[in-house]
């Protein structure tokens, strides 16, 4: 009855068309939901990101770039729910990461089992950003995964101390000198040859989480993995 009551008085809007979702059809729109194109097999073995061709092994981007994260995967195709996630990053939509948290946990679910991870790291912001925009849309994501998951998400493990260009506005060189001592390790928080997984929104380059993974792994940390809301094709 209580839940009946919320969605009277605060009905779900779907993410993909912001539309207020029709009753007994989910969190999603019946019409909305084939709209969404999800990361398939075969995938790159580094990134995640879908290949062409089931003989490749790693996508171009990875074949050129040594990442220092271990591996990574993806739910969505940019292109397909970008909208969605600029409402969800400007415009206020926090409870869209419920949904997303969701379906990362049910299409990916075998996968961060096997990661065997002792935490869930959301990737942050600078404060300043965070004041502006009120929330850091990975964190949202994050927590939720990490109550579906059991993994204990350590928000406060990585700083954001650099206030970074956005990494739209750079090319690839830009972006990894923006992100040069932009991270700071939480040495009471940190502990040695733990594994992690890092959580953000958008996986374009990978030098977000590479930045991160540097000073994680400068710290003691064994192993990092990512998973990523969605990720695009290779630039």
């Amino acid at each position: 009855m209580r839940d009946v009551l919320i969605n009277l008085l605060f009905p779900l809007r779907c993410p993909v068309c912001d539309d207020i979702v029709p009753s007994g059809e989910g969190k999603v729109c019946r019409t909305c939901r084939p709209k969404i194109r999800y990361i398939l097999e075969p995938t790159c073995r580094k990134c995640g990101r879908q290949l062409n061709d089931n003989a490749d092994v790693f996508c171009a981007e990875c074949e050129k770039t040594k990442h220092i994260f271990d591996r990574g995967v993806a739910l969505y195709d940019y292109q397909s729910i970008k909208k969605s996630i600029y409402r969800f990053k400007y415009k206020g939509r926090c409870e869209y990461a419920n949904f997303y948290a969701e379906d990362i946990y049910r299409h990916l679910k075998d996968e961060i089992q096997s990661m065997k991870a002792d935490a869930i790291v959301p990737i942050p912001l600078h404060a300043s950003r965070k004041r502006s925009r009120g929330y850091n849309q990975a964190e949202l994501i994050a927590k939720r995964l990490s109550r579906l998951t059991g993994i204990p998400m350590q928000k406060n493990l990585v700083k954001r101390i650099k206030k970074t260009v956005p990494q739209k506005q750079l090319d690839s060189r830009g972006r990894q000198n923006n992100l040069k001592k932009a991270f700071n390790i939480n040495p009471n928080v940190v502990k040695l040859n733990q594994t992690m997984i890092l959580v953000d929104d958008i996986y374009t380059t990978g030098s977000t989480i590479d930045a991160v993974t540097y000073e994680l792994k400068r710290r003691g940390v064994k192993t990092v993995y990512f998973i990523a809301l969605c990720i695009g094709e290779s630039m």
